[in-house]
């Protein structure tokens, strides 16, 4: 079984579904698919929003090896993907050298606002977190007390690890940034990431891979007419 987190927004919770609904049609093998939603959270994530937070999960995305029960491999997402290619090719991707595998971006945003007007942070490994393939076993030092109170840099920076030589990479066409990556074609992409805005916000409409993101929200609207009958009703 395929375990996957996905980021939740209780902003915009179409952008979570129509990730999860891009796995579930292109895997070849089961797949478990978790939301991280706050709300399911309670008593373990405690940590209150930070003024530069711009999604409910920019932290709690850490809990996954806890959550995960600190066995075996997981794999986290953000919400703001979609997953192009089947997800079982990245998991085969899994390495017992590492504790963590991530698309090592050199990611430096020129921006200082992305969505809905949040502000713009510029870190060190600024990307790195927003698919992470880990082996839960190796991630003990992620328990609820630790991402509670660590900073975000701790976090996103992998101080966690105490040493960055347990960061495996993965191939960078498992986390492409649409409009700050170079364009390539569809089919040299296995997962879109829309971390400056994607199709679902206005202002975002004619963003790169506009139209894969709401042909996969059409997909996910749909539900076959043809043989379907209205419920007769009893006699009276």
């Amino acid at each position: 079984m395929i375990r996957v987190f996905i980021g939740y927004s209780r902003a915009a919770p179409v952008v979570s579904s129509v990730a999860a609904l891009s796995i579930n049609r292109r895997a070849s093998r089961p797949v478990a698919i978790t939301h991280l939603a706050l709300n399911q959270l309670g008593g373990i994530y405690t940590r209150p929003r930070h003024e530069l937070q711009s999604t409910d999960f920019s932290f709690s995305r850490f809990l996954t090896p806890y959550l995960a029960g600190f066995q075996d491999w997981a794999i986290f997402m953000d919400d703001d993907m979609l997953v192009l290619d089947d997800i079982a090719k990245l998991w085969e991707l899994r390495d017992d050298r590492y504790a963590v595998q991530v698309v090592k971006h050199n990611h430096v945003p020129a921006e200082d606002v992305k969505f809905l007007g949040k502000a713009q942070t510029k870190y060190e490994k600024k990307n790195w977190s927003s698919v992470m393939l880990f082996n839960c076993a190796k991630c003990t030092a992620l328990t609820p007390d630790y991402v509670n109170s660590a900073t975000g840099l701790e976090l996103h920076q992998f101080k966690w690890l105490g040493n960055d030589d347990l960061i495996g990479e993965i191939p960078h066409r498992w986390n492409h940034l649409a409009d700050y990556d170079p364009f390539v074609p569809v089919k040299d992409v296995s997962i879109v990431h829309y971390t400056i805005g994607g199709p679902y916000y206005e202002d975002f409409r004619d963003c790169s891979y506009a139209k894969e993101w709401l042909d996969e929200r059409a997909a996910m609207n749909h539900c076959d007419q043809a043989g379907a009958k209205k419920p007769v009703k009893a006699a009276s």
